[in-house]
């Protein structure tokens, strides 16, 4: 046993030594890496000649690694960079896959912040690549999904600060913003879901991307890959380097520009929204309050995306049912 980074009692994953000796790794240092926002873990592998895999620990019924499997080895034949699969026990949750090392996007750009532009050009460049590629194995991102994430808006963020709120003008205001966009997601592309700094690693370039945290893939608009690197929760992207990687991706993938606008910011509110209600969710619920910090950056690109006319509907509805005192850039202030 161990202590995780809180110094609470740290216990592996169970049946790890066997499975480990199994894939060729008996014996190898296992040391725990920070979490992240589910049930699952990370570890660095360290074998005795110096080489190293990461390992997930999935386990259900909480988590399952069918579709992050699946995703890996549909991304990797499709001339992708996933990370590549050494071993995997799904009934356990457990897969050994490749490392990737350390150079996280983030991480490198809060050290080297002048390679800003040419970086996130190589991530552009690498969502024009995917979105160019015939949609992979996976589920639509329906209407009734959008909607689904959106009210979770209401059911955290609007309960966490006391507001009663029109849910059911909510739902219609939504259906009635993103039901336009729909036509332009047949036949769609294939929608990371999570693709921003923290879940981009540089192999070897500053172009070369590998990816992690695609396991809820879904067959979508390529605006939405877009906008979650573009208006990254996490990290703070101003403005202009936004509308230049926006015009980047237009010119190198042929898309009308006036349209993907309309439509990067129907799913930037509808994801800054579902955000917004995960991060106050992660807190009264999971404990986690540092997510509470992050909400004013992703509810500053939340108010920027109702501007545009496609969210005249939402629009409206936060108006009437969101006071002005927590319409500043804090998103509102919660009693920890």
């Amino acid at each position: 046993m161990t202590l995780d980074p809180q110094n609470t009692p740290f216990v592996y994953p169970e049946g790890l030594d066997a499975f480990l000796s199994a894939a060729g790794w008996g014996g190898a240092h296992v040391d725990p890496l920070p979490g992240d926002a589910s049930f699952r873990r990370y570890f660095r592998v360290r074998d005795a000649d110096g080489s190293t895999a990461m390992l997930m620990d999935a386990p259900p019924p909480h988590e399952d690694t069918g579709p992050f499997l699946r995703a890996a080895r549909w991304l990797d034949a499709n001339g992708l960079r996933p990370p590549r699969i050494l071993a995997e026990k799904p009934e356990q949750g457990l897969v050994l896959m490749e490392d990737f090392g350390e150079a996280r996007m983030r991480d490198y750009l809060d050290q080297w912040p002048d390679d800003e532009a040419a970086i996130y050009t190589g991530a552009v460049d690498a969502l024009v690549a995917l979105h160019q590629l015939p949609p992979g194995p996976f589920l639509d991102y329906a209407l009734a999904e959008y909607v689904r994430e959106v009210k979770l808006f209401i059911d955290w963020y609007c309960t966490a600060q006391n507001l009663y709120v029109d849910a059911a003008g909510f739902v219609a205001a939504w259906e009635q913003a993103l039901s336009p966009m729909l036509v332009r997601q047949r036949p769609g592309v294939t929608v990371l879901r999570d693709y921003h700094a923290e879940n981009i690693m540089l192999l070897g370039s500053l172009e070369k991307q590998g990816l992690l945290d695609f396991q809820d893939a879904l067959i979508g608009h390529p605006a939405y890959d877009l906008v979650s690197l573009l208006q990254d929760a996490r990290r703070d992207v101003s403005p202009a380097l936004e509308a230049q990687m926006f015009d980047h991706y237009v010119r190198r993938s042929g898309a009308d520009a006036e349209t993907l606008l309309a439509d990067y910011a129907r799913l930037g509110a509808q994801r800054n929204a579902k955000i917004v209600g995960i991060f106050v969710r992660l807190w009264r619920r999971d404990g986690k309050p540092r997510y509470l910090d992050m909400i004013p950056r992703v509810w500053a690109a939340l108010e920027r995306d109702l501007a545009h006319p496609a969210l005249a509907p939402v629009a409206s509805w936060f108006d009437v049912n969101v006071p002005a005192a927590l319409r500043d850039a804090n998103g509102g202030t919660f009693a920890q």
